[in-house]
């Protein structure tokens, strides 16, 4: 595959995790769409650094990776916690984190 199909397909699995975030309201979907995201700026940092001739791209793709695993511990503890409270996982009825 050439660099700028690698950019197409980071670009186009950026656009499905931008509508799943703005269209669905199930936390969890929301919340995989946004790995979807980082995923795609992963497989640009990686095309980049590719095309560079470097790995500073794939440093910072690991580093991306790492914070995402930490993102989906943190954050699916706090929606079991709320779906255990109200029973649902939808974004509408989260106003227990609202001041």
């Amino acid at each position: 595959m050439q660099p700028a199909q690698y950019l197409a397909l980071a670009a186009m699995l950026f656009a499905v995790g931008v509508a799943g975030v703005l269209i669905r309201k199930n936390a969890l979907v929301i919340f995989m769409s946004i790995e979807l995201m980082l995923n795609a700026v992963n497989l640009t940092l990686v095309t980049f650094s590719k095309m560079q001739g470097n790995l500073d791209g794939q440093v910072l793709a690991f580093f991306v990776m790492v914070v995402a695993a930490a993102e989906v511990v943190v954050g699916l503890a706090i929606i079991v916690s709320i779906f255990r409270r109200k029973g649902s996982a939808s974004v509408d009825e989260f106003k227990v984190l609202k001041w």
